[in-house]
């Protein structure tokens, strides 16, 4: 999930650099959202590991 977020980054840049700004928005937003959900993830894993562990 966190691969396809920085994707999604870099494909905002370059989008951005060229000229895009279209694409570079909702590339921008994508990746936001792909973030969120990983570090959500994230947390419920981590969450998740230490409750298992007592």
């Amino acid at each position: 999930m966190l691969y396809y977020a920085l994707v999604f980054l870099v494909v905002a840049l370059i989008a951005g650099v060229l000229g895009f700004g279209g694409v570079a928005a909702v590339s921008t937003d994508i990746a936001q959202i792909l973030f969120v959900i990983f570090l959500i993830g994230f947390v419920v894993t981590l969450l998740v590991g230490v409750f298992r562990r007592r």
